[in-house]
């Protein structure tokens, strides 16, 4: 009969610690399988597949089918289109997209201001936790910057055989490395949405610019670095930092502008002559929505009209001069 008492339980306490190392390369192991056959070959695919299936999107559908959803879409706040200029609509959820929604092949239902979907949380970004998913990337790397600041002295004693020879410098290497590790593809994905938030795009927007019915607009949806920030945040700055829900707006209509240029290219004159040269190809103002959404959905009749108005009223300003000039 073994003999019983604290040195048989730091035995077994000691066995238990051999096997960390195992369970860890065992769970890396798994990892790596997972990544590679789920994430690579099973959800890559399908989100290939799902490229493919918006690229026949693209196509144009029957006009009568188009007519229906122009019909159900007039009174909506949709300004986005497809591609070639169609309403947006989903055939798998059987329904007309909002602005900035986009299906995701994983969930198999539409999100609302899709960003992406995570596979480390399993569930997508979109509008209802774009908010949680930055400071969950702020928090971790903040723990991870403390996490490798506070470690690193008792690592550089590891290499310089200043630390006692116990399981525990093993613990501080690897701790340092995966700290260190994680604090730089953290900062990079961190500060890469930071971006994104102060531009008002999704990572989607960010490869695939929005289309309007005027066309593409990278920055379709930016109103400034200040406004853009309270679209995410909120208008309570004493919430932004708690993992509380404080974004404007319900994430079917959002504020947008009608401005082509991109705001940190300097106007040009060639850009002005070329759009007072050719008046009939702008078919919207530029100034923004809060201005003029109600002409977006209507036809751009009435701006035509408008102009036809100015210069028949120009003409006729200028025909008495033509008829003194005449009798003199």
């Amino acid at each position: 009969m073994a003999p019983s008492g604290p040195g048989s339980v730091r035995r077994r306490c000691r066995r238990v610690l051999y096997w960390i190392p195992v369970v860890f390369i065992s769970l890396l192991l798994g990892w790596s399988y997972y990544a590679y056959a789920i994430q690579l070959c099973i959800v890559s695919m399908e989100n290939i597949g799902e490229q493919e299936k918006e690229l026949l999107e693209r196509e144009p559908r029957g006009e009568a089918h188009q007519e229906v959803l122009r019909r159900a879409a007039k009174d909506l706040p949709i300004y986005t289109r497809t591609m070639s200029g169609a309403i947006r609509y989903c055939d798998r959820c059987q329904l007309i997209k909002p602005d900035r929604c986009h299906h995701c092949s994983v969930c198999d239902k539409c999100i609302l201001k899709m960003d992406h979907h995570c596979p480390w949380v399993n569930n997508c970004v979109g509008f209802s936790n774009y908010k949680f998913f930055l400071l969950f990337l702020a928090y971790s790397l903040l723990y991870c910057l403390f996490i490798a600041a506070t470690d690193l002295q008792y690592f550089i004693k590891f290499w310089t055989n200043g630390l006692p020879d116990t399981q525990a410098k093993f613990h501080i290497m690897f701790l340092f490395f995966a700290a260190a590790m994680f604090s730089v593809s953290l900062s990079s994905l961190f500060g890469y949405h930071c971006w994104l938030v102060s531009k008002n795009k999704s990572t989607l927007e960010a490869f695939r610019s929005p289309v309007f019915r005027h066309g593409t607009d990278k920055n379709g949806f930016s109103l400034g670095f200040g406004k853009n920030m309270l679209q995410v945040f909120g208008d309570e700055k004493r919430y932004w930092l708690l993992p509380i829900f404080s974004s404007l707006g319900d994430g079917c209509s959002f504020p947008t502008c009608l401005v082509n240029q991109d705001p940190e290219q300097p106007s040009t004159p060639a850009g002005l002559n070329s759009s007072s040269k050719n008046p009939e190809n702008h078919q919207f103002p530029a100034k923004p929505l809060r201005e003029s959404q109600s002409h977006l959905l209507t036809d751009s009749q009435s701006w035509t009209e408008n102009s036809t108005s100015l210069g028949k009223g120009k003409a006729g300003m200028s025909n008495p001069a033509l008829t003194m000039e005449n009798e003199t």
